[in-house]
């Protein structure tokens, strides 16, 4: 079995591209499903985020798998395979495990060591967990990655003064207008990343904002959050009311289309006003055609890489330790994989010293009287599986714990050989 990793994030392909690949949590459960119908892949995660599109999965075969995978890929986007390969990345076997763990640690985010995307791998592992995705292999790899990125954070200091998403965004609008506490702000979305965007607007004096949402509750509860700042909040249906009234607007929904376009701006912006609108989503919350309108400056994540770049640099020395940390914690993952192979010989001895001791027990109860025997046997057996165990456990803790490949396979040769072993090829392959 071979573990694989192929996607596509804001480093290989635009946003345009990015928004077409993006898969809701809502329907996580049918990727799974689907990509789970193929041949050749026996385990599947998914990570899905503004930035990233990655499927991990464990393929019978590496190439095949892999083919699979862009095909799903292909279908899901609705783009021929050939332009689509442009914009992919394919990692195998170490590679693709030491990617993940730069992923949870937040070495290969937008923003240098973010701290979303740590809870977003954690997601990922639960949905996939959920829904039949993991099995031996993913279900170990994502909770060492998970537990990589915890390390880096809490052994480095990659994450202090580290920016989100929405944080970037503030700093993009600050370069713009300078001054936040003379404008008016609208929020489209109730989220996380709506609630980071309050939290970093009046840390910089934005204070005059508005909520919008679908669900009016959970607006209020974001707003409930920050009673030093009079919020105010409105339905959906009021989107367009708001927005007029507002200078800048950020959007931060789960829409799959559009919910901005000219034509719903035009209906409410007079000729003399301006806007600015500064979208955070994958799908795009705000369509193409509104880059041309004359009175609205549009914004979307890919434009916040200058604003990054600016904080990156100082914590690029932090992110070298992160990343000796994180070659810890890849040896660690492949010294446990590479473990698996001896597991079959060692549930072959232990059925076999099993089935002696069984037969040997039967003989010893038979001789000692049925009187004596129902009184004793759970002692007996007690005494005899104590045994078993005490004599396999330091050959079994030393065989798993054998790093030289070599050294290893003649350990297994020889216990096959010294105790006549069958060895299932199906076992091997677990």
């Amino acid at each position: 079995m071979n573990i694989i990793v192929v996607g596509l994030s804001h480093k290989t392909a635009p946003v345009e591209i990015r928004e077409k690949l993006s898969i809701q949590e809502n329907k996580i459960e049918e990727a799974i499903a689907q990509l789970k119908n193929y041949p050749h892949i026996e385990e599947v995660a998914i990570i899905s985020t503004c930035n990233r599109l990655e499927i991990y999965a464990v393929a019978k075969e590496t190439d095949k798998g892999a083919t699979e995978i862009c095909q799903f890929l292909a279908e899901k986007g609705q783009i021929p395979l050939n332009i689509l390969r442009r914009y992919l990345f394919m990692l195998l076997h170490q590679d693709a495990l030491r990617h993940l763990m730069r992923v949870a640690a937040g070495l290969e985010s937008l923003v240098l060591g973010e701290g979303q995307i740590l809870a977003q791998v954690k997601t990922t592992h639960k949905l996939a967990q959920k829904y039949g995705g993991l099995g031996r292999l993913l279900d170990r790899l994502f909770k060492q990655a998970m537990s990589a990125g915890k390390r880096v954070r809490s052994e480095t200091d990659i994450g202090t003064g580290a920016v989100s998403i929405s944080s970037a965004a503030v700093e993009l609008v600050q370069m713009k207008v300078e001054d936040l506490s003379g404008y008016k702000f609208a929020i489209i979305g109730a989220g996380k990343m709506s609630r980071l965007l309050v939290q970093h607007l009046s840390a910089k004096g934005g204070v005059n904002i508005a909520i919008v949402n679908r669900s009016v509750k959970n607006a209020q509860e974001l707003a409930d959050k920050f009673p030093q700042i009079p919020i105010t909040i409105h339905e959906l249906s009021q989107m367009m009311e708001v927005i007029s009234k507002s200078d800048i607007v950020f959007t931060s929904t789960g829409a799959t289309q559009p919910i901005l376009d000219r034509e719903k701006l035009n209906a409410v912006l007079t000729e003399d006003q301006s806007l600015m609108l500064v979208d955070i989503s994958v799908p795009l919350n705000v369509h193409k055609d509104v880059e041309g309108m004359s009175n609205v400056q549009c914004y979307n994540v890919d434009d916040l890489k200058a604003v990054v770049a600016q904080n990156q640099a100082s914590r690029r020395k932090i992110a070298e330790e992160a990343e000796l940390l994180l070659e810890e914690e890849v040896s660690a993952f492949e010294v446990w994989w590479r473990s698996l192979e001896t597991v079959p010989t060692i549930n072959s001895l232990r059925n076999k010293i099993e089935e002696i001791r069984e037969q040997e027990l039967e003989k010893a109860l038979s001789r000692l009287g049925i009187e004596f025997a129902e009184k004793h046997q759970e002692v007996i057996e007690a005494l005899t599986r104590g045994i078993v165990n005490k004599i396999l456990h330091d050959p079994m803790v030393q065989l798993r714990a054998q790093q030289d490949i070599e050294a290893r396979k003649q350990c297994l040769d020889s216990l096959k050989m010294l105790f006549n072993l069958e060895v299932e090829i199906e076992a091997q392959q677990a």
